[in-house]
């Protein structure tokens, strides 16, 4: 059995929760998240819980078992607290400003780059070398991230790049001379 999948989800104050034919739709303070879900898991509202059970231990409902019930957990948690990224800029002349609601990097490239956020997504910029992603959504929340991230990911020799608040930079050693 599934250790994570068995375990009940706990639905705050404040926030609704609906299931229609596994289709969940999560209501609360800061929006609304609705997603499908595969038919073999069955998904019960008890009480104050949401509860999520698989029919045999088949190899397929076993890896989605888990699965679903953090998905479910994190459209939960998505709702009443939202989910943030933080992104670092590490090298001379790289910075982030904002533009409307685009975000606009000057990252070592002979052109700015502008990114646009989806919709429910917010990019903050605190200072020059810090962007702030926020969202419901975790899934559309670390792809943004993951986006902006690419746009010139951190090298070893310098650390030179976007990386994420806390990441670790493996660097290595540059040419050996004589």
């Amino acid at each position: 059995m599934s250790r994570i999948g068995k375990k009940p989800i706990v639905i705050p104050d404040g926030v609704e929760v609906s299931v229609a034919k596994n289709q969940v739709t999560v209501k609360g303070p800061k929006g609304t998240l609705t997603r499908s879900f595969d038919k073999n898991m069955s998904i019960k509202l008890e009480e104050n819980q949401v509860i999520v059970e698989r029919p045999n231990d088949n190899r397929q409902n076993r890896a989605l078992h888990g699965t679903t019930r953090s998905v479910i957990a994190n459209m939960v948690e998505g709702v009443s607290k939202g989910f943030t990224k933080t992104l670092v800029l590490e090298g001379v002349g790289y910075r982030a400003q904002k533009k409307g609601k685009n975000l606009v990097l000057a990252v070592g490239y002979s052109h700015p780059v502008e990114i646009a956020p989806g919709e429910d997504l917010e990019i903050d910029v605190p200072s020059q070398t810090q962007i702030i992603v926020k969202g419901i959504d975790k899934e559309k929340v670390g792809e943004l991230a993951a986006n902006i991230r690419a746009v010139r990911e951190p090298e070893p020799y310098k650390g030179k790049g976007i990386r994420y608040s806390g990441e670790y930079i493996r660097r290595k050693e540059g040419k050996a001379g004589k």
